[in-house]
């Protein structure tokens, strides 16, 4: 072992010792040891213990340590600590900017412990306004946590599809004459992909030319009709080569999962040299299936009986529900979100801040929602025939109960529950929590269901099916979270939701104007269940929406009574 692999150990011991708010006069001599090792003139494996011991900045205790790595590779100290220490938070440290006294800010007392919910704390603008940090330093996190993500494997759709679309056109354009598709988990709209997959009859000779024409792209595997190419912070371009005649039936086999593929071909068959892929569905009397839909057996029936259904689509959903402001942690007023609702066509919107208990957003107290339901009256009154509604994101609490007392939440036009803390729970606790607040009247939306983060946090473990059951059984709406992060709840579990007749509903979850547009990314997931305009509370008009309220005041009224 190097003495810059030993030093690493020391440094990183050190590190830690100052997130874990240890003996700092231990941490900073861990760090000096790891300075002076990395400057000896000669390599400590050479050294017997008497040499080592008398080297500069080395006594016996450090000496000890040292002779320990030597020995097993590991020093105790540091795998103790390590062992205390979330993944999340090592993972942080490789982030430019962020040192161990922030990154203990970050995640003792904002219980922040992966790189995900990092980011997504960044967008929401909760970074910024904690002590020691601010607007630029959070525009640095989110920077740096870029770059680091580049270099993992797997990405999100809604970071993939720019890249993906500039690449097929620039193709299109170099090779004129030549057919180009997305395909696969692209193609499919899977919320998270490894590649972008194309399928092409391009000559593959010609195809890495132009793509070795770019500095630092690579050619990670190829085959006689296969290419897997890496481009530098992109993800990888995975091509199928075909002979033009066979181009609309690759598409098909490689845009299907499996189990779609599978059971297609043991009730069908796919013809000679097909034209297109509605040639491929026609031929074998099936509705045309699209793309985002070819996932599992069931879809397959539904074609066969020409019942599928019609595709939610952006231009369906007439309403903001579930927004901030800068009465909590939103970048926008109420009245420039309102204003930019009202530019892009939209009836109504719901304002809905963070709760009380959430102090690291500002969450409002009850005197708080008083005064932000006085400004909403009057923006109602200036702002006519387009309305705010009231609402609040309300805490799910531990025990399940909400963050208000009855009294406060009667003065809400709606509720959304949202579970924020404590989310490392067993199953059963996680259930008890959150079907409380599911059967609380008060509840009118159930907020990101799981509290996932994708590609970083899972989410607390629940059964679905109990779930939705109880959200059928007490009028509760599910929300569809269209933050390309969350998008929860999981499009699987969607179909179910809507067989059991629960409401659903695509909600940007939006801190700023911007984040309007995350309404897309909940389409596209939500194309993938089958969901339809009139299963999906915020296609619905504001007459629709104000009837909806009704049969929810009427179900609350009676807790009052």
């Amino acid at each position: 072992m190097t003495n810059y692999e030993i030093a690493d150990q020391f440094s990183l011991l050190s590190k830690l010792m100052d997130i874990h708010g240890e003996d700092s006069f231990k941490a900073k001599s861990y760090a000096s040891a790891a300075f002076n090792i990395e400057k000896l003139p000669v390599e400590l494996a050479q050294l017997d213990d008497a040499e080592l011991f008398n080297q500069k900045g080395i006594g016996k205790s450090l000496g000890a340590k040292i002779r320990e790595i030597l020995s097993t590779g590991k020093m105790a100290a540091l795998e103790n600590i390590l062992a205390i220490t979330p993944a999340g938070i090592l993972e942080m440290m490789t982030i430019k900017g962020l040192g161990p006294k922030k990154i203990a800010i970050i995640w003792k007392e904002l219980g922040i412990e992966t790189l995900g919910e990092l980011e997504y704390a960044c967008n929401e603008n909760r970074i910024a306004q904690a002590k020691g940090f601010g607007a630029k330093t959070q525009e640095n996190i989110l920077q740096s946590i870029a770059y680091y993500k580049q270099n993992l494997g797997f990405h999100l759709w809604a970071e993939v599809e720019d890249t993906a679309n500039v690449i097929l056109q620039q193709l299109q354009k170099t090779f004129p004459v030549n057919k180009f598709s997305f395909t696969g988990d692209f193609r499919r709209q899977l919320e998270t992909l490894e590649f972008i997959e194309i399928v092409s009859d391009v000559e593959k000779d010609q195809l890495i030319a132009s793509f070795m024409s770019m500095e630092g792209v690579k050619i990670d595997e190829q085959a006689e009709h296969y290419l897997l190419i890496h481009i530098p912070n992109q993800p990888r371009l995975k091509f199928y080569l075909v002979e033009t005649d066979a181009f609309y039936e690759t598409l098909f086999t490689t845009t299907g999962s499996n189990e779609f593929l599978i059971a297609f071909l043991e009730d069908y068959k796919i013809p000679d040299q097909a034209q297109s892929e509605e040639v491929i569905f026609e031929a074998n009397q099936l509705s045309v299936i699209p793309p985002a839909q070819r996932e599992t057996k069931a879809v397959l029936s539904r074609a066969a009986q020409h019942a599928l259904p019609d595709l939610i689509l952006a231009k369906d959903i007439k309403a903001i529900i579930h927004s901030h402001s800068t009465w909590s942690d939103g970048v926008d007023t109420i009245e420039k979100m309102a204003k930019a609702a009202i530019d892009k066509g939209f009836e109504y919107m719901v304002i809905s801040d963070h709760s009380q208990i959430a102090f690291y957003a500002q969450g409002l107290s009850p005197e708080r929602i008083a005064a932000q339901h006085q400004e909403v009256d009057a923006l109602n009154a200036k702002l006519a025939p387009f309305k705010i509604f009231k609402s609040i994101e309300v805490d799910i609490l531990n025990d399940g109960s909400l963050d208000y007392t009855p009294k406060v939440l009667n003065t809400l036009d709606l509720v959304i529950a949202s579970v924020h803390s404590n989310l490392k729970m067993s199953q059963e606790k996680a259930m008890d929590r959150v079907l409380a607040a599911v059967r609380n009247p008060f509840t009118t939306i159930l907020g990101h269901p799981t509290g996932r983060l994708l590609l970083s946090r899972k989410g607390y473990p629940l059964d679905h099916k109990v779930l939705i059951d109880t959200c059928a059984e007490n009028d509760v709406v599910i929300e569809i979270n269209a933050h390309p992060r969350r998008l929860d709840i999981d499009w699987r579990w969607m179909e179910y939701a809507i067989e059991k007749g629960v409401l659903l509903s695509i909600d940007p979850d939006a801190h700023a104007i911007a984040g309007y547009h995350d309404i897309y990314y909940g389409v596209m997931v939500a194309q993938k269940a089958g969901l339809t305009a009139k299963n999906n509370l915020s296609s619905y008009t504001l007459a629709e929406f104000e009837a909806f309220l009704e049969k929810y005041r009427a179900k609350k009224s009676k807790v009052l009574i």
